[in-house]
């Protein structure tokens, strides 16, 4: 991946990285975040990293969005229906989870892969507490976005060995033959989602491997939620859907942008296909990446290809007044744009199609009307 010459501060200041995770790195300096050149929406993704998403956000909360939720890898460890500020058994719930009695018995291989796996697992949770998490730091940050939720049908749990040898510093990760049922994570996924609804957040989403179970999502929440489904914004981050399933979503919900990300679009050239697809005023730019001193520089390169694959101008400096006609804008103030939109949400719901039925009847009376006025006039 080509790296681009990073643009003049005065246009950085106007890039938004919508999907980044600064909390992963061991540390984080404070002159990094002191001189960040542009906007980094810094995302949570499972119990131990909520307050340091909303630490970071208090230090600087002019160029970093917060966004907290639990992400798929870690929903194993949510149980569905364990009462409030209750431990679930541990035993129990993984085996539950992996080894459920609707299946047929386990190999010893299976098994004794899930006695391998089963002391590395942490606690389970219940679901009513992480609600109850990601309800509460949403109300300390009214700007705050839900992220990062979503599906990913390829996911593995990973073992996690300590090495005795050297001490147990170094942890080795090879993938366990278990994964989260899909049903488990759609669950907690619709839960958090009618918590954003409700207190009207934005959402940073995580697709992976579920194309159509994606766009079924998108159109149950509409059903369920109507109007105030639409009243928020929605972005399939790291996006790796298809340009056919992307504009069927676009079309059905002008509430969902996508973004796109070196460190994971990158690595297949599908994606620029999909920038092609996409409509101009859907599109964000994110990094994806785990530290926040490169993480601009990672915006940048996105935000530069996209600007290269739709024929966009990139601006080498910023004027206050830009063109009138949105035609000429250079593709930082689009992306901007389109962020600002994001973040303003209200999208007005698409035009309902009639059914066939509704269709019939409709026919149906027109004739009868027709059938009337031609009566009315023989008189």
């Amino acid at each position: 991946m080509i790296s681009h010459l990073l643009a003049a501060p005065e246009v950085l200041a106007h890039v938004v990285d919508v999907h980044c995770h600064p909390t992963d790195a061991p540390s984080i300096l404070e002159s990094t975040i002191e001189s960040l050149p542009c906007t980094l929406c810094a995302m949570a993704t499972q119990e131990g990293d909520q307050s340091k998403v909303a630490t970071l956000a208090r230090t600087r909360p002019d160029r970093i969005v917060p966004a907290f939720g639990y992400h798929p890898w870690w929903t194993h460890r949510i149980s569905l229906s364990t009462p409030a500020s209750t431990t679930p058994d541990h035993v129990v719930h993984y085996r539950a989870l992996f080894l459920p009695e609707s299946s047929p018995p386990p190999s010893a291989e299976v098994e004794a892969a899930f006695a391998r796996l089963l002391p590395t697992l942490p606690p389970p949770i219940s679901l009513v507490d992480v609600l109850a998490d990601v309800r509460a730091h949403l109300a300390k940050f009214p700007s705050a976005m839900l992220g990062e939720v979503g599906i990913d049908r390829a996911a593995r749990i990973p073992f996690t060995d300590t090495n005795a040898s050297d001490g147990g510093g170094n942890n080795s990760r090879t993938l366990s033959p278990f994964s989260t049922p899909f049903a488990h994570q759609l669950a907690i996924l619709e839960a958090q989602l009618a918590l954003a609804v409700e207190l009207r957040r934005n959402v940073s989403l995580h697709s992976v491997k579920a194309p159509a179970q994606t766009l079924a999502l998108f159109d149950r929440m509409a059903a369920t939620h109507g109007a105030a489904w639409f009243a928020i914004s929605i972005d399939v981050h790291s996006c790796t859907l298809s340009p056919e399933v992307w504009l069927d979503i676009e079309k059905r919900h002008p509430n969902v942008f996508l973004s796109l990300s070196t460190a994971i679009n990158g690595r297949s050239p599908n994606y620029l296909a999909l920038i092609r697809a996409c409509a101009p005023t859907r599109l964000l730019a994110e990094s994806d990446y785990p530290d926040a001193c490169n993480a601009p520089a990672r915006t940048w390169d996105m935000v530069c290809i996209v600007a290269e694959t739709r024929g966009w101008p990139i601006e080498d400096m910023w004027e206050d007044s830009p063109p009138l006609d949105p035609a000429h804008w250079g593709v930082v103030r689009r992306l901007e744009m389109n962020w600002h939109a994001f973040v303003k949400g209200g999208h007005a719901a698409p035009a309902k199609r009639p059914t066939a039925r509704e269709r019939r009847r409709r026919d149906y009376n027109l004739d009868l009307i027709e059938s009337d006025m031609e009566d009315e006039g023989e008189f």
